[in-house]
């Protein structure tokens, strides 16, 4: 038997995380969740995801960013997403259309929260290449 992908999933909201690691286990992956930054950095420290799932305002404005940034030092190879609230919130926004953009933006995807279940398994299937 194929031993299943594991997702980090990282949100500070306690229901939309639960609810993401339903939909995410309902696709056939293992899970591994932390309700910050830090909780994070500290499994990252020992564990090493075959993709991560992030949201961009926890307990900083920019812990998505930080965390990204951490995850691709130590685990070049592994795909993030940064899922965000933000634009819909504050009204900025961010891509990664850009070279200057994907250079401080670690990150593969930006997705707005809120993204449909089929389009999420699309976009995470195509970053760990098992369509």
């Amino acid at each position: 038997m194929k031993k299943k992908k594991i997702i980090l999933l990282v949100d500070d909201d306690i229901d939309y995380l639960f609810q993401l690691k339903i939909k995410i286990e309902q696709f056939g992956f293992e899970t591994i969740t932390a309700e910050n930054q830090k909780e994070a950095e500290s499994i990252i420290e020992t564990t090493r995801p075959d993709l991560a799932i992030l949201d961009l305002m926890m307990e900083r404005e920019d812990s998505g960013f930080v965390l990204s940034y951490k995850i691709k030092r130590k685990y070049p190879d592994v795909p993030v997403i940064i899922s965000t609230a933000v634009s819909a919130e504050t009204g900025m926004t961010f891509d990664l259309n850009s070279d200057a953009d994907r250079e401080w933006i670690h990150a593969d995807i930006m997705l707005d929260k809120g993204i449909r279940s089929d389009q999420l398994l699309l976009q995470i299937n195509r970053l760990l290449n098992t369509e």
